[in-house]
C-alpha cells in the first residue's frame, strides 16, 4: 500500500469534475455567508448595547442602517435609492464638516493665551 494520495478526479469524466468543483464553491460561499452572519451578529449587538458618544458616531450607526435597508431595495426602485445615496452624501458632509470644526477649535485653543 503506499501512502501517496490519489487524484481521483484524473479518473473521472469532465462533467462529474465540474460538479465536484460546483459543490466545493458552494460549500465555500455558504461558509463565508455564515461568518459574515456571525460578523454582523457581533457588530448588531455592539451598535445596540453602546450608545453613541458623539454625532459622528450616530451617523455611523444610521449609515449602517442606511445600507442594510438599501441592499434590500429592489433595482427598479431608484427614487429610493436615490434618497437612500443622498442621506449617506449628508452624513460624510457633515462629518468632515464635524471634523473640520473640531480642529478649528483646537486651534483656537491653542493660540488662546489665557
Amino acid at each position: 500500500m503506499s501512502d501517496a494520495a490519489l487524484d481521483l478526479d484524473q479518473h473521472r469524466g469532465m462533467a462529474a469534475q465540474k460538479a465536484t468543483d460546483i459543490r466545493r464553491i458552494l460549500a465555500d460561499v455558504e461558509n463565508n455567508a455564515k461568518d459574515l452572519r456571525d460578523r454582523q451578529a457581533v457588530l448588531e449587538k455592539q451598535l445596540l448595547s453602546v450608545p453613541a458618544a458623539s454625532w459622528p458616531e450616530a451617523a455611523a450607526k444610521a449609515r449602517y442602517i442606511f445600507n442594510l435597508y438599501a441592499a434590500g431595495i429592489g433595482s427598479d426602485d431608484t427614487h429610493h435609492r436615490d434618497l437612500v445615496a443622498a442621506v449617506l452624501a449628508d452624513f460624510d458632509r457633515l462629518s468632515i464638516d464635524h471634523v473640520c470644526a473640531e480642529q478649528r477649535c483646537e486651534m483656537v485653543a491653542m493660540n488662546d493665551p489665557r
